[in-house]
C-alpha cells in the first residue's frame, strides 16, 4: 500500500542548523547582528541525539511524499562540527535520504581542509562556498573575531577543493553578498576566477524601516544598477559560469520558471531545524526583527512529525506568505518576475509585510534592462 501524505505541502529544503557558532564574524550578517540573540541560547552543536531524531523524521517524510527533497548544513559555520562528527552526521543522513536526494553545505571556506573534503567525497556532500569577490571586497566586510580579513584562507579553501579531480565536482557554486559600491566586473572576475560552475549573488538585507547598506532610499536603485552592470559582464563572457540570478530572471521574461527563492512565483517548502531540534520558519526572517522566523506554536522533531507542521494552519500561513499582500504588486507588470522579492526585505513596523520588497525599485530596473535585451535578441533573430 502506498503512504500519502496528509497535506499537498510538501518540503524542498531544509536547513540543518548544526552549529549555532561561527568562526567569522561577518558585519552584514543577518543571525548575529541584525537584533535576534536567540543563537545565544542554543547548543554550540548540534547533538548526535537531535541528529538521530532529525534523520528520522527526513526518512519519515521522503516516504510520505515520494519526491526527493534537499537538506543543507547549515549554521552558524557547519564545518565547526569537525571532520569525525561532519562524518558521523553526513552517513546518518544519507542513510535516511538515499540520491536523488540531495546532502549540501553552506560554508565560509575557512575549514575546508582535506580532512573535510574527504569525508564530503565519502558521501556525496555538494559545497556551497560564501566570498563576496576579490580580497578588497571581501576582506571589507568578511572578518574574523580578531577583525582579521578571511579572503586568502577561504580563496586557499576553495582552491584545495578544486584541486582534487575527485572533489571538484561536488563544488556547486560560490555565493557572494552584494556590495552596491564595489565594481561588478570585478566581482564576476574574482567569482569565476575561483572555478566554481555557478556564481550566486544576493543583496544586502534591509526592510522598510532599515535600509540595506548602500541603499540611499526606497527608490534608489544602487544594486539595480550593479546587477545592470553584472548582467553587461556576464552576457559578454565568451565562456561564463552560470550566474543563478540574472538566469533565473531571464528564464522569466521568456515564460519560464525561477529555480530558487527570490524571484518568481513558485512556492518553496522551507524548514529550518535549529540545534536543539526545534523547527523554525526560514532564518532570513530574522530581517523583519527579532523572532520572526519562529513559529508560535513551539515545533520540535522530538514531539512532531515534518507531515503535522506542514500540515497546520500556521505552515499554512507562513507557506502563503511567499506571495506578496500589497496592492502595488497586485498590480505590477513585473510580478511574474519580480514574485515580489525576498518576504523580509517587505518588512516596516507600520505595515508589517503589507508593502513591496524594499529592492522594488532595484528590482524593475533589472527586468527592465533583461526585457530590452531579450526584445533586441528577437529582433535581431527574425
Amino acid at each position: 500500500m502506498t503512504i500519502q501524505a496528509s497535506c499537498a505541502r510538501q518540503l524542498d529544503t531544509v536547513l540543518l542548523k548544526v552549529a549555532s557558532r561561527c568562526n567569522l564574524d561577518c558585519s552584514y550578517c543577518y543571525v548575529y547582528h541584525m537584533g535576534d540573540e536567540a543563537w545565544r541560547n542554543q547548543p554550540k552543536k548540534m547533538s548526535v541525539a537531535v541528529l538521530e531524531k532529525v534523520a528520522d523524521r527526513l526518512a519519515e517524510q521522503l516516504a510520505l511524499q515520494a519526491k526527493p527533497f534537499s537538506v543543507v548544513l547549515h549554521g552558524g559555520e557547519p564545518l565547526l562540527l569537525g571532520p569525525a562528527k561532519l562524518d558521523q552526521f553526513c552517513r546518518r543522513l544519507r542513510a535516511a535520504l538515499p540520491h536523488p536526494c540531495g546532502i549540501h553545505l553552506q560554508t565560509n571556506g575557512v575549514l575546508l581542509t582535506d580532512a573535510i573534503i574527504d569525508v564530503l567525497i565519502r558521501h556525496d556532500v555538494g559545497v556551497s562556498v560564501s566570498i563576496d569577490g576579490p580580497q578588497t571586497v571581501h576582506d571589507r566586510f568578511r572578518l574574523d573575531h580578531r577583525t582579521r580579513g578571511s579572503f586568502d584562507r577561504v580563496r586557499a579553501g576553495i582552491a584545495r577543493l578544486v584541486a582534487r579531480p575527485d572533489a571538484r565536482p561536488l563544488l556547486a557554486g560560490v555565493l557572494a553578498v552584494i556590495d552596491p559600491e564595489s565594481d561588478p566586473a570585478e566581482v564576476y572576475a574574482a567569482l569565476k576566477d575561483t572555478g566554481a560552475p555557478s556564481l550566486d549573488v544576493l543583496p544586502r538585507d534591509g526592510n522598510w524601516d532599515q535600509l540595506p547598506f548602500g541603499k540611499k532610499s526606497p527608490t534608489s536603485t544602487e544594486y539595480g544598477l550593479w546587477l545592470e552592470g553584472l548582467l553587461e559582464v556576464y552576457l559578454a563572457d565568451p565562456a561564463p559560469p552560470h550566474v543563478r540570478l540574472l538566469d533565473d530572471m531571464m528564464r522569466l521574461v521568456l515564460g519560464g520558471r525561477s529555480m530558487k527563492e527570490g524571484v518568481g512565483t513558485a512556492d518553496y517548502g522551507i524548514l529550518v531545524i535549529e540545534p536543539d531540534g526545534t523547527v523554525d520558519k526560514n532564518d532570513t526572517l530574522k530581517v523583519a526583527g527579532s523572532g520572526a522566523d519562529r513559529f508560535e506554536r513551539s515545533w520540535s522533531v522530538f514531539e512532531h512529525a515534518f507531515d503535522e507542521i506542514l500540515g497546520s494552519e500556521e505552515f499554512g500561513s507562513y507557506y502563503a506568505q511567499q506571495r506578496p499582500i500589497a496592492a502595488a504588486c497586485a498590480s505590477c507588470t513585473d510580478l511574474a518576475i519580480c514574485g515580489g522579492g525576498m518576504v523580509a526585505h517587505r518588512w516596516s513596523a507600520q505595515r508589517g509585510y503589507d508593502n513591496p520588497t524594499i529592492f522594488c525599485a532595484d528590482q524593475r530596473h533589472v527586468i527592465a534592462r533583461v526585457r530590452g535585451l531579450v526584445e533586441t535578441l528577437r529582433i535581431q533573430a527574425a
